[in-house]
């Protein structure tokens, strides 16, 4: 905590004061009005923070995944443009001037982190895809912390997702499924060697390269489970959930080749297998009902590999990667990531529309503050 220190005042006592200043950040945010559960951290009410400790503290429940970082190393990125918002957070197109490189920055307000309570979550994001090295990745950067703001630097992807790409088309071919079906399946064996349950495995979380080759990205949802142990939240898009993870668990990593099935079945038919529910409830009722039948465009082989992976008990799914080599879909393909990435996929992909530049790029320097709204006389490019 030493490195979050500033000043020479006393700090203030173990578990004093903590929900005092998360509460006035909240309320000056207009986030909240009640108390705000911090998890780890004692509540007191009655006690204001002592001078000068709120920033540290606040600076200090976010390491050691946020380090901060020099504002000299700050001044070296330039904003270029905005490439997506969301209620969580903005993310950024930028250029590294230091390192001569065009990246992505999401953007997280801390208070967004606190109101939500997932603190916890969000450093676990950060350590998962530190720890996660894969071709079929979406490989992580920096990350650090300004007062306000979380950073998260990572690969920018000109070429945008495989969402996409998919309207765009309608639906591939088998033989571009095939492909991409394989590139996936060495990502999530790999991953789920290390423990960690993705959770989230749909095509707005897949990027693709200049090339067309995916990268598994947003790992915001997952998580590390031991042999063994099982998850309960409700968690990921309703459409790609698997029935146990609707019902609020036990599920393991099975739940992610669950995911899987349902995005290789709308990438080679063009739709769904089972439309949007309004909550989850509703979703698992739709989900039990249907047979998951694959359509008769599809080639037996195609079909048998969906309706293995569709299956309501997990322990009968594919999941492992001798099921996949042994499978009559991918009779002929070597399960090699370096092979697989010899050759450019043959899908047209184009690039995302061109953005127009800040009359004034500014450096992030100047923008450690309110980062959801546009600076005056400075509109976002679209």
């Amino acid at each position: 905590m030493g490195a979050a220190s500033s000043g020479s005042g006393p700090g203030p006592p173990q578990g004093r004061a903590v929900g005092s200043w998360v509460r006035a950040l909240l309320r000056r945010s207009g986030s909240v009005q009640g108390p705000v559960p911090v998890p780890g951290l004692a509540v007191a009410t009655e006690e204001p923070p002592f001078p000068g400790w709120p920033l540290p503290q606040l600076v200090s429940l976010f390491l050691p995944e946020f380090p901060v970082r020099p504002s000299a190393r700050q001044q070296q990125l330039k904003i270029l443009g905005l490439v997506a918002k969301g209620s969580f957070g903005t993310i950024l197109k930028v250029l590294d001037c230091g390192r001569e490189k065009v990246c992505a920055v999401k953007v997280v307000p801390k208070v967004e982190v606190l109101r939500r309570d997932t603190l916890k979550q969000c450093k676990e994001e950060v350590s998962i895809q530190r720890q996660v090295r894969h071709p079929f990745v979406h490989g992580l950067g920096d990350s650090w912390q300004g007062q306000r703001h979380l950073f998260i630097m990572c690969t920018y992807c000109s070429t945008g997702d495989l969402h996409a790409l998919w309207r765009a088309a309608g639906r591939f071919t088998e033989a571009t499924v095939r492909l991409f079906a394989a590139e996936l399946v060495l990502v999530l064996v790999y991953l789920h060697d290390l423990g960690i349950v993705h959770r989230d495995v749909k095509m707005e979380n897949i990027l693709l390269d200049e090339r067309g080759h995916l990268k598994l990205a947003d790992f915001g949802l997952s998580r590390h489970l031991r042999c063994g142990e099982r998850a309960h939240t409700i968690c990921g898009t309703l459409q790609y959930m698997a029935p146990e993870v609707l019902s609020g668990g036990p599920y393991s990593h099975a739940a992610d080749w669950w995911s899987l099935g349902v995005l290789l079945f709308a990438l080679a038919s063009g739709e769904f297998p089972v439309p949007p529910a309004r909550d989850h409830v509703a979703m698992l009722e739709r989900v039990k009902e249907s047979s998951y039948a694959s359509p008769p465009a599809l080639s037996p082989a195609l079909g048998r590999l969906l309706a293995e992976l569709l299956c309501h008990n997990p322990l009968r799914r594919l999941r492992y990667l001798h099921h996949f080599q042994d499978h009559p879909f991918f009779r002929g393909l070597a399960f090699d990531a370096e092979l697989l990435q010899k050759d450019p996929v043959a899908v047209a992909v184009a690039p995302r529309p061109t953005e127009q530049p800040l009359p004034d790029p500014t450096t992030f320097d100047d923008f450690d503050c309110d980062l959801t709204a546009a600076p005056p006389n400075r509109p976002w490019p679209g």
